[in-house]
């Protein structure tokens, strides 16, 4: 059974893990070394900055979603990469559409499937712009509950 929890202390290296992992495989347009030198941040301070949920199976987490909660953006959505494709994803993601009435997120623009992923999912494209951090083009998204 698949069960979404907010993330506990001891899934903070799993999570890193799965993180690392995605990363590396979805923006191959980005140097390795980047997401390597990231790791610290992510475990200092951007995952302490978000509220945090894991999707787990048998104790087993199989990614997880990251949502700034002030701006309704959603940070990160990583999944096992050896996990993709099997809804976990699609999950996460109406899980905080069923508590909140908007969604944000960027997403680099190189990174199609994910831009895609998020297309299905309901979210626009609202701007374009560049990621400060890569120089890569970024797209910003947008997902609102629609009033019907």
């Amino acid at each position: 059974m698949t069960i979404i929890q907010k993330a506990k202390p001891e899934d903070i290296n799993p999570m890193l893990n799965i993180w690392l992992k995605a990363s590396l495989k979805a923006h191959d347009f980005i140097p390795a070394d980047y997401w390597k030198n990231q790791l610290i941040p992510m475990r200092d301070l951007y995952l302490p900055l978000s509220e945090n949920y894991v999707i787990k199976e048998q104790d087993n987490i199989l990614g997880f979603i990251s949502l700034l909660r002030a701006e309704n953006v959603l940070a990160a959505l990583f999944i096992d990469p050896e996990q993709q494709g099997a809804g976990y994803g699609k999950s996460l993601v109406d899980f905080l559409k069923q508590q909140y009435d908007q969604l944000h997120l960027n997403v680099y623009a190189d990174n199609t499937s994910a831009v895609g992923f998020y297309q299905k999912q309901g979210f626009q494209i609202i701007s374009q712009g560049i990621d400060e951090n890569t120089g890569q083009a970024e797209l910003n998204m947008s997902w609102f509950r629609s009033s019907s």
